[in-house]
């Protein structure tokens, strides 16, 4: 990923503090602050503002980072597992199955030209792909505290889980509604079949309750 020379379609009023997050970040995890980072926060944050993303989006961006930030203490780097949320989306297309792995490739091609250590990028990428599943193996702690966070949209208030399913219907609105009700049942009952939605011990505590109450009640809407 090129840095680009400016700024383009940078969403307001998150930027700042997207753009903060990211310097911070980058500046711990690299040993030299050439070439410039913020760049690099810019175009991540045009491709976190494409139009065809209704979920996917600079809000989504910042409450994973958000969530991140509180289960940090669990994680065994991270500002790995920051980055990780940076790229997660990064590449976002609702009608492809391989958006993780172009994120994945991104991230490892990004890292590697803003000077970040080949160890950090490869477990960013890790990390991205992981996103696939949200099913982290025992003790991999990073992947524990970045799936948690990415999921812990689902244990949101009714309001909050109501807006959630919405935008996500908006991003599939190419999708005939029998088609995706269909889909969207398998990905909640998926989502149920996990022994636990959360592996954190903050989550496992905060969330997973509400969370799968939330989506029992969205799967009952889905197989009336």
């Amino acid at each position: 990923m090129a840095a680009p020379a400016t700024a383009r379609n940078v969403p307001e009023p998150e930027d700042d503090t997207l753009r903060g997050r990211w310097l911070r970040t980058l500046t711990a995890v690299r040993k030299e602050e050439t070439p410039d980072a913020l760049p690099y926060a810019d175009e991540l944050l045009t491709r976190w503002a494409e139009p065809q993303r209704r979920y996917h989006t600079a809000d989504h961006l910042l409450a994973v980072l958000e969530h991140v930030d509180t289960l940090a203490p669990h994680a065994a780097d991270p500002e790995a597992v920051r980055l990780a949320a940076w790229f997660h989306d990064a590449v976002y297309r609702p009608d492809r199955s391989e958006n993780e792995e172009r994120s994945a490739v991104l991230a490892v091609r990004a890292l590697t030209e803003a000077g970040v250590d080949a160890k950090v990028t490869a477990e960013v990428a890790r990390l991205v792909r992981l996103t696939v599943t949200h099913d982290p193996a025992p003790g991999d702690t990073n992947g524990e505290v970045l799936c948690d966070a990415d999921l812990a949209i689902l244990a949101g208030e009714p309001e909050e889980y109501e807006a959630y399913t919405r935008a996500v219907r908006e991003e599939y609105g190419f999708v005939p509604d029998d088609a995706f009700r269909a889909g969207r049942a398998a990905v909640l009952r998926q989502l149920l079949d996990l022994q636990r939605l959360f592996r954190t011990p903050h989550g496992a505590a905060a969330w997973e309750e509400r969370a799968r109450a939330n989506l029992t009640a969205e799967l009952e809407t889905l197989t009336d």
